[in-house]
């Protein structure tokens, strides 16, 4: 999971001023994430999610976002709990 914390810290370097993501679980196949922030809102808000999963290929890992556990939207700050699928070679 070392790896994953490397991407999480890519993105919020990215991304930080419109999201941020942490790590709320992980298991040997599954990732939970945590993303809060403002978002742009001209861009897709699943992109923020896809974005973890191409992050993740530069440290060798591969994700997959296969479903948006909780979320809560306030006039412009947002809170999505995200699941995420490791993929094994």
């Amino acid at each position: 999971m070392e790896k994953l914390d490397y991407v999480i810290k890519e993105f919020n370097k990215w991304h930080g001023r419109e999201a941020q993501a942490r790590i709320l679980e992980a298991k040997e196949d599954e990732v939970i994430i945590e993303f809060r922030g403002t978002f742009c809102k001209t861009c897709g808000l699943y992109d923020y999610f896809d974005d973890i999963a191409w992050e993740a290929i530069d440290f060798g890992l591969k994700i997959k976002p296969v479903e948006v556990v909780e979320s809560e939207e306030d006039f412009e700050e947002g809170r999505y709990v995200v699941k995420y699928k490791l993929e094994r070679d």
